[in-house]
C-alpha cells in the first residue's frame, strides 16, 4: 500500500462490471437507508440508544486505488471489530473485483451482501439525497477517501454526532505519535474528525493483529501434518528438506529481482521460492525463459526451484509466511503480517516520486533494527535499500546474518505487541468518546 498518495474524489461514479442480468447498482443514499441483515444505529429521526448497552454500529468507507492494501486493511479491521468486539459493521467499497481477491466468497454482481456477518455495500455515487440515511455510531474514513457529502450532512443532523475517524496509512516516522488522535473540526458542521495513525511505536494506534493469530501460528508450527498438507495444496509437492531455504516473494515490479534470482540460482544451498501470482510474475517468466509464470507453474534453474502460487485469501497468506524462512513483502498489509510471522523479512515499500519513500523505509529500519548487532543491522539496511532501488542486493551477506535476524524477528514481534493492536486501540478510543 502506498503512503501519502492523494486520492481522487471517492464519490465519483464507478462503472459496474456486472452482467446485464446482475442486480443493478444501488445509489449510496438508497444503500444507506435500506434494511440490513443486522440493524444498524437508529434513523436520524430517532434518539440514539446508549452505544455501550447495545452493539456499536460502524461504517467503514474504502476507496481502492490499484492494489490490495487499502481493502486488505479495511477488511481485516472490519472482521476484527465484528468478530472480536461484537460491533455491527458495514463496509462501503468501490471495487469489488480487488476485494474478491482477498474474499473469494464475495459476489461481484450484488450491490449489497453480507459476508462473515459484515454488510458489504458496493459504493456508488448517489443520484439523490434521500431522507432516511442511517448513520453509524462510528464512521471510519479510510486513508483519506472523502465521505459522500450527503452522508456528512446526515452525520451533522444526527441527535448525537458519531465518532468520526480518519484512518491513516501506516508510518514508522517519529511525527506519527504527535499527530495520532489529533482532532480536526469540520469547517461548516458541528462535527470533529479525529486522525487515527497506525504505527510501530508507543503513542500510535499500533497495527492490526487478531487475538487468535499467535495460537494459529503455533498450531501450524507444531503440526507436521498441517505443514505437509499446506505444501501439497499450495504447490502440489511435499515440503522441501530442511537444508533448503524457503523464500516467499510478494513484490511490486523490481529491477533488482534479476540479480537476486541469479544469486539464488548460484546459491551453494537449495532455494525454494514461493511467489504468489501478481506483478512480479513477468520477471520470473523471463528468468526461466517461459511465456508466463501463472499459478501452478514450477520451474528450476541451478539451485533455485520456484513455484507460482494462486492469489490467496488473507488467512492463507499468513500460512505462506509461516511456511517460509524469509519473506519478501510489499506495501502495508503484507508488511504487517510479516512482522507477526516472526521471520526475517525484506520490505518493498510503495515507491514515490523524488525517493520520498526512503525516509519512511529508514524509519521502519530504525525501529526494527534498533537492537541488532551492528554488522547484522548494516547488512539488513543495505539489503532493504537495494531491494528499494539503491544498490544491488547481496544474498550471501544477508544469509550470513540469518541467525541474528531470526532472533530479532521474534523479539520484535513481542515488542510490537506491547503497542496494542490497531482494532483494539481504535475500539477503546471510540468507546471512550461514546460514553
Amino acid at each position: 500500500m502506498r503512503l501519502d498518495r492523494p486520492f481522487p474524489l471517492a464519490t465519483q461514479a464507478i462503472m459496474s462490471d456486472a452482467s446485464p442480468a446482475a442486480e443493478p447498482a444501488t445509489p449510496l443514499s438508497a444503500a444507506l437507508s435500506s434494511p440490513l441483515s443486522s440493524p444498524l444505529s437508529s434513523p436520524l429521526s430517532s434518539p440514539l440508544s446508549s452505544p455501550l448497552s447495545s452493539p456499536i454500529a460502524c461504517d467503514i468507507f474504502c476507496a481502492v486505488i490499484d492494489n490490495f492494501g487499502d481493502i486488505g486493511v479495511c477488511w481485516r479491521l472490519a472482521r476484527q471489530l465484528a468478530g472480536e468486539h461484537d460491533w455491527q459493521v458495514r463496509v462501503f467499497v468501490d471495487d469489488l473485483h480487488a476485494f474478491q481477491k482477498l474474499c473469494p466468497s464475495l459476489e461481484l454482481d450484488r450491490a449489497r451482501q453480507t459476508v462473515e456477518g459484515i454488510v458489504v455495500e458496493h459504493w456508488h455515487a448517489p443520484t439523490h439525497a434521500g431522507d432516511t440515511i442511517e448513520v453509524a455510531d462510528v464512521v471510519i474514513e479510510a486513508f483519506g477517501c472523502e465521505l459522500p457529502p450527503i452522508y456528512v450532512a446526515a452525520m451533522a443532523q444526527r441527535e448525537r454526532a458519531p465518532v468520526w475517524l480518519n484512518l491513516e496509512y501506516l508510518s514508522a516516522e517519529d511525527w506519527v505519535a504527535d499527530f495520532h488522535l489529533r482532532p480536526s473540526p469540520h469547517p461548516r458542521f458541528a462535527l470533529t474528525k479525529t486522525f487515527f495513525f497506525p504505527g510501530l511505536g508507543p503513542g500510535t494506534g499500533g497495527v492490526l493483529k487478531e487475538q487468535q493469530l499467535d495460537a494459529d501460528h503455533a498450531a501450524f508450527d507444531d503440526s507436521p501434518s498441517a505443514r505437509e498438507t499446506w505444501w501439497l495444496q499450495a504447490t502440489g509437492r511435499p515440503a522441501p528438506p530442511a537444508t533448503a531455504t524457503v523464500v516467499s516473494l510478494f513484490a511490486y515490479e523490481n529491477p533488482a529481482v534479476d540479480s537476486l534470482l541469479e544469486q539464488w540460482r548460484d546459491s551453494a544451498d537449495p532455494i525454494v521460492l514461493l511467489a504468489p501470482e501478481g506483478r512480479i510474475s513477468g520477471a520470473l517468466a523471463r528468468f526461466f525463459d517461459l511465456p508466463s509464470f501463472a499459478a501452478g507453474a514450477c520451474a528450476e534453474r541451478g539451485n533455485l526451484t520456484a513455484h507460482s502460487l494462486a492469489f490467496t485469501e488473507q488467512s492463507g497468506y499468513d500460512a505462506l509466511l509461516w511456511a517460509s524462512d524469509v519473506n519478501f513483502v510489499r506495501g502495508e498489509d503484507s508488511f504487517v503480517r510479516a512482522q507477526w510471522a516472526a521471520k526475517p523479512f525484506v520490505w518493498h515499500i510503495y515507491p514515490q516520486a523524488d525517493d520520498a519513500h526512503l525516509p519512511k523505509l529508514d524509519a521502519a529500519l530504525a525501529h526494527y533494527g534498533s537492537t541488532l548487532p551492528a554488522a547484522a543491522n548494516d547488512a539488513l539496511a543495505r539489503f532493504w535499500h537495494a531491494w528499494n532501488g539503491v544498490g544491488q542486493p547481496d544474498w550471501a551477506e544477508f544469509q550470513r546474518h540469518r541467525e541474528a535476524l531470526q532472533t530479532r524477528a521474534v523479539e520484535w514481534a513481542a515488542e510490537l505487541a506491547h503497542v496494542g493492536d490497531l482494532a483494539g486501540n481504535l475500539a477503546s478510543f471510540a468507546k471512550s468518546q461514546l460514553k
